[in-house]
């Protein structure tokens, strides 16, 4: 499937590329896989972490914002895999057009590339916060998932298929909130700061969101949207989990946070099919015919909602803890 495969990972130097590198030189035999990042730096990096490989890899310096240097990257590329992004959420509330240019524009760039370069498949990553959207950076998100579904209408009679990964928050990853307690734990901290004791999260590995972006590629028809099942925590058990006998002090929700991570809206259950591990959103448009439709889904109820507070799944305490030894912290 990406055997003999030339790959393109937009945003490729970050944990999620890194780790998808990784995955795709142990398991499969590419004919090339493209870095496409800004930063020189962490190329660098990239490059003597993965030194045995360089016959493999390329490492192009861009940005999704410059069509034309997409262009030229997309020349004899297969698939694409779309991580880059503007994502702090406070980043983006202050420098909202530098939001739209990256995330929106950028979506653009990448959809007119891909289809006149003749991409095969094109994988776009998004979150939970382009579901409902009350910050700037979730309502970018929403539309550049809305883009890349209905590029499949914009093809026209080319080839090239575009399908969505939703996932939220990789458990330890920069900027989430196990490496923010856990620096205030090292730091000796006896409080840790709650948003609200209320607050519900999933749990995804970065593993398991490259799990689901490769049966993605195996599989989409262009046009799906799909959700990995995972189960739900408390934010106060993950607390627990870190420092058992720590003292908990709401603070209150901040600017743009959500109590609670939604994967799937009511108004999305129309379509929603359920499957083992994972749901998939078909498109609702009129280009898309049902006999696409993965088989061994079945639909979900009306007024079905996938969100962490209403979960089937829930990690206790101690699950959590042991879940924790198996993660990398980033900060």
């Amino acid at each position: 499937m990406l055997n003999n495969k030339t790959i393109l990972i937009t945003g490729g130097t970050g944990s999620f590329g890194k780790k998808f590198t990784s995955r795709v030189l142990e398991e499969y035999n590419p004919k090339k896989i493209i870095i496409y990042s800004r930063d020189e730096y962490k190329q660098f990096l990239m490059q003597g972490k993965f030194r045995e490989h360089y016959k493999k890899l390329r490492y192009f310096i861009g940005d999704v914002r410059d069509e034309k240097r997409l262009y030229r990257a997309f020349d004899g590329v297969d698939v694409v895999i779309h991580a880059a992004a503007l994502k702090q959420v406070p980043a983006a509330e202050y420098n909202p057009i530098e939001a739209v240019k990256t995330n929106i524009h950028g979506a653009e760039n990448i959809i007119n590339a891909a289809i006149d370069k003749g991409v095969q498949k094109v994988i776009a990553l998004s979150t939970d916060k382009a579901v409902n959207p009350v910050n700037l950076y979730g309502a970018t998100k929403l539309v550049s998932d809305k883009l890349f579904i209905s590029g499949n209408a914009y093809v026209g009679d080319k080839d090239t298929l575009f399908s969505v990964v939703r996932y939220g928050n990789v458990s330890g990853s920069r900027g989430s909130v196990i490496p923010f307690f856990k620096s205030l734990i090292d730091s000796n901290e006896t409080v840790i700061p709650i948003t609200d004791s209320r607050m519900t999260r999933f749990w995804i590995t970065l593993d398991e969101a490259v799990d689901l972006v490769i049966k993605a590629i195996q599989e989409a028809k262009g046009g799906e949207l799909y959700v990995r099942k995972c189960p739900s925590f408390k934010v106060t058990d993950l607390a627990k989990a870190m420092k058992e006998d720590c003292e908990f002090e709401d603070v209150g929700i901040r600017p743009g946070e959500k109590l609670h991570e939604v994967m799937v809206t009511e108004e999305d259950s129309r379509t929603t099919y359920e499957y083992d591990d994972h749901y998939i959103i078909y498109p609702d448009f009129d280009w898309w015919e049902n006999l696409n439709n993965k088989s061994g889904g079945k639909k979900v109820e009306d007024r079905f909602r996938y969100s962490s507070d209403n979960n089937k799944q829930w990690l206790s305490v101690e699950e959590i803890r042991e879940m924790l030894k198996t993660i990398d912290i980033v900060y």
